[in-house]
């Protein structure tokens, strides 16, 4: 798996929730900060705004999607002067409310004003194996609508709009699969609209062709016995060039993280699968249990069958 693809394989926990929802005039919706869990809105029909604590209202139109990385608390409302009187809908609290939905919130009026047509949805994180590619983005991602920008984007959210307005056979596959696609393509056209001034961080490294070769490496085989030598070979740079760039931009050095991700790669094995500590600590770079639970207990603070057990 490439580095993107498997960063979200360890996060993701649970089911990932969404819901198609139209919204008549007056309304306002507040979503609580959920604790591990990542959101996002697209506006299918008509207007509405984003309303954040300590941040001006933000306007938006048809086609627009706004990411919330971080879980945090948020409104949607027709006008940043109404306020919130709904109840939450399904995707504020992931893993307790049903999966998919659609709903309607408040009554057509006389005036003439034009229903807000939304999709939401939130995805359920291990908070315990927050990658810091996730822990690096901004805690709000907008994607305004234009023309010929973002085309899988559109034509995933397009997908998803229609399966959850009209299930059919097979819809129950197909969500989950267009969910996981929809969070990809977000990461991808944020990976794409990066900040020229943004110089470190997981959005230069998976741009900079020498790190994101020497990333590769350790995510296709983290059991290798790596040393800053070997990865460097991978990146086509010598040692310590590379081991500066890759800090630099990374924030710690090559092993650091190798040891993290296989850390975090054991951890998920024990929470997921039933394979024995001894496969587990071969998976990830150990000759032998012990070498492994000791690694174990100093990075996660509890030995591995008492991780696996509390899972």
């Amino acid at each position: 798996m490439d580095v993107l693809s498997d960063v979200l394989a360890v996060m993701r926990t649970g089911q990932a929730r969404s819901a198609r929802i139209t919204w008549h005039a007056p309304w306002a919706q507040e979503f609580a900060p959920v604790l591990g869990a990542v959101g996002f809105h697209v506006i299918l029909q008509g207007e509405c705004w984003l309303i954040r604590p300590d941040a001006d209202p933000v306007p938006l139109g048809v086609g627009d999607v706004v990411f919330r990385p971080h879980g945090l608390g948020h409104t949607l409302a027709d006008s940043p002067a109404t306020r919130p009187t709904t109840p939450a809908c399904p995707p504020d609290r992931p893993g307790i409310l049903q999966r998919y939905a659609v709903d309607t919130v408040g009554l057509p009026t006389d005036s003439g004003a034009r229903a807000t047509v939304t999709v939401c949805g939130a995805y359920e994180l291990d908070p315990a194996l927050l990658h810091p590619l996730l822990q690096d983005l901004p805690e709000l991602i907008h994607i305004p609508a234009h023309l010929g920008r973002h085309p899988q984007l559109r034509a995933t959210v397009d997908l998803l709009a229609a399966e959850l307005a009209q299930p059919r056979l097979g819809t129950d596959a197909l969500i989950p699969a267009l969910l996981d696609t929809l969070l990809l393509y977000l990461l991808r056209s944020w990976l794409d609209q990066r900040p020229a001034h943004h110089t470190t961080g997981w959005a230069a490294a998976l741009t900079d062709p020498a790190t994101t070769a020497a990333l590769q490496a350790i995510h296709r085989d983290p059991a290798r016995l790596w040393t800053v030598a070997t990865l460097a070979a991978e990146a086509n740079l010598s040692r310590a060039p590379f081991a500066r760039r890759f800090t630099t931009l990374l924030r710690q050095p090559p092993l650091t993280y190798l040891t993290w991700w296989r850390m975090t790669t054991a951890a998920r094995l024990l929470r997921h699968t039933d394979a024995p500590l001894g496969a587990i600590a071969g998976r990830v770079g150990y000759t032998s249990e012990f070498a492994f639970a000791t690694a174990f207990k100093r990075h996660h603070g509890t030995a591995p069958g008492k991780y696996r057990r509390q899972a």
